[in-house]
């Protein structure tokens, strides 16, 4: 934000009209809830503790706006039916008392969709289509080719076009109403908004070539149908994609389209770095050899990829792509940077972000507010140990030589290990599965390092 000075981290922060309580915020992660009859109490089980230990947002994870398709992993959460979603009022209910706020994040796969890589899902569902901006790419119609993926893609018409936009505005609307606070788009991580904005997709010669214009709509939507309600959004730099793929978004791409969708009236960005394909340039950190020899996640693997030797050749490719986008500190915090020097609206920004010292030093250098993920699967009161904490920058080391990490108290005790993640394309929830994490975080509990000593007021800062 160009001009602002730096906050501390219980600094509060205005997003359009809604004022957030302080600048740490649970980025969306997979619930894995669905739509089922528990789903809504999965849900509160699941995000209830971030706000209950002082998160300022707490953003629930990608839910689709459609009523079939369009789901990119197992378990993903419909928001189509307005009857569902006014149940979810009991989840923002339950944020608000703690005096937090909450998000809701919005999505469509298109060419990401199960329909496309998840073998199980497309012979229960033979009948789907893919949502596509454009005819696939070369590479992913190769892959096809080979097996390893499937498309029987439908190309939007421009009438089709504005139709899916009515969808992310009427799942907003029924948001709005059920009292969430912030409208969040997933722009970004190979979902359908990043395939308009990405040229690597996009070869559309309608008005929606431009794939600005097709947020653009979604916002006259939202705008429309649910009112006021601020609307954020995450905007992809490609840079992380192979060397072979020549039409990709840059950095400086990325800060055109922060700045065209501050005009189009979007309240807050999120920029990220990433890759045209669905690869560990999103989760970066080690290879998770754990999950993937796991006996109980094996029969889900073959089911997901087709056969056994399918998953092996999925897990040989996660060890190649580990090798590459190893872990890096807040890795999306210089296009963060470079975004807020040109937009004036809060710049949020999470990647890699793992300790108090961090945080104090991207904020109001790098964003205005700071996001983590996966750390919330070991620690769903994480927010606890690191508002009022002392900020030392450290991010822990293999003293003893014994594999435990030795965790500062302002750190958090994610090892960036990645065996949270890889069961859910099998159908598992997002858990943390690691000994040596689960371990430091039962003395942390039983040290009362979760416990608030009141929660905070609920009312507007």
């Amino acid at each position: 934000m160009t001009g602002s000075t730096a906050a501390a981290l219980e600094t509060p922060l205005r997003v359009g009209d809604v004022a957030l309580p302080n600048r740490l915020y649970r980025a969306p992660l997979l619930e894995c809830a669905g739509n089922g009859p528990g789903a809504v109490d999965a849900l509160v089980d699941a995000l209830e503790p971030a706000a209950a230990a002082g998160a300022g947002l707490v953003c629930q994870g990608a839910t689709i706006v459609r009523p079939e398709g369009g789901c990119a992993a197992p378990g993903m959460t419909r928001v189509h039916d307005p009857d569902f979603v006014a149940d979810l009022e009991r989840l923002t209910e339950a944020v608000h008392a703690h005096g937090g706020r909450i998000a809701i994040q919005l999505e469509h796969g298109g060419l990401r969709s199960m329909e496309t890589w998840h073998h199980g899902h497309r012979d229960a569902n033979p009948g789907l289509e893919q949502l596509a901006v454009s005819e696939p790419p070369l590479p992913l119609r190769v892959l096809d080719r080979a097996g390893f993926l499937s498309y029987d893609p439908r190309v939007l018409s421009t009438d089709e076009v504005y139709d899916l936009a009515a969808d992310f505005g009427r799942s907003a609307a029924y948001a709005a109403d059920a009292g969430y606070d912030l409208i969040h788009l997933a722009g970004a991580n190979m979902g359908i908004v990043q395939q308009f904005l990405s040229p690597f997709y996009n070869r559309r010669d309608d008005e929606f070539g431009d794939g600005v214009r097709f947020l653009e709509l979604v916002r006259e939507e939202i705008r429309d149908r649910a009112g006021d309600v601020p609307v954020t959004t995450k905007v992809p730099a490609e840079t992380e994609a192979p060397p072979f793929v020549r039409r990709r978004l840059t950095g400086a791409d990325c800060v055109r389209l922060c700045q065209r969708l501050e005009a189009a009236g979007y309240d807050a960005l999120v920029p990220v770095s990433g890759s045209v394909f669905w690869d560990m340039s999103v989760i970066r950190g080690e290879f998770p050899a754990r999950s993937w020899r796991d006996d109980r996640f094996r029969g889900g693997y073959a089911a997901a990829f087709g056969s056994r030797w399918r998953a092996a050749l999925v897990a040989l490719a996660n060890w190649v792509e580990s090798l590459r986008y190893g872990f890096e500190p807040a890795w999306n915090a210089d296009l963060c940077g470079r975004v807020r020097e040109r937009v004036d609206v809060p710049v949020f920004c999470e990647g890699g972000v793992r300790d108090r010292g961090t945080i104090d030093d991207l904020l109001g250098t790098a964003c205005d507010a700071v996001g983590m993920a996966r750390p919330f699967y070991a620690e769903p009161r994480l927010p606890a140990r690191l508002l009022g904490a002392a900020g030392d920058g450290a991010t822990g080391n293999d003293a003893a030589g014994d594999g435990a990490i030795d965790v500062p108290p302002a750190a958090v005790a994610c090892e960036n290990c990645n065996n949270c993640v890889v069961p859910q394309a099998s159908g598992e929830s997002g858990i943390c599965r690691t000994p040596s994490v689960l371990r430091r975080v039962g003395e942390r509990r039983r040290a009362g390092e979760y416990d608030r000593d009141a929660d905070r007021s609920a009312a507007d800062p």
